[in-house]
């Protein structure tokens, strides 16, 4: 007996789609499965299975930046190293080992 199933007609930019198509993809996933999926989780969570938020501004990859961006970047940091403002690495990484761990709790 074969499953029943319905289809979903959505309204999506372009763009997204092709991006999120992409992901799939590379996933290993079909489009389809990856709507059953989420459909799946929502029903799961009895809502959004995702907290709905403007994420703070992402850290820039070096390919996004301009030249200038960069600069700017590294003529910061070297006033804040010349001026001793900031923390060493291992007390960055330990603060930011913490908050990791935190975000699982």
């Amino acid at each position: 007996m074969a499953i029943k199933t319905s289809n979903v007609t959505a309204r999506v930019e372009p763009e997204i789609k092709e991006q999120a198509e992409a992901i799939l993809a590379d996933l290993g996933i079909s489009v389809s499965s990856g709507i059953n999926m989420f459909y799946r989780q929502i029903i799961m969570w009895n809502g959004l299975p995702f907290r709905p938020s403007i994420p703070p501004k992402a850290p820039v990859s070096l390919n996004e930046m301009t030249k200038e961006e960069f600069d700017a970047k590294m003529a910061r940091g070297v006033e804040q190293a010349n001026s001793n403002v900031g923390v060493t690495a291992d007390k960055f990484f330990s603060s930011l080992k913490q908050d990791i761990l935190k975000s699982y709790v």
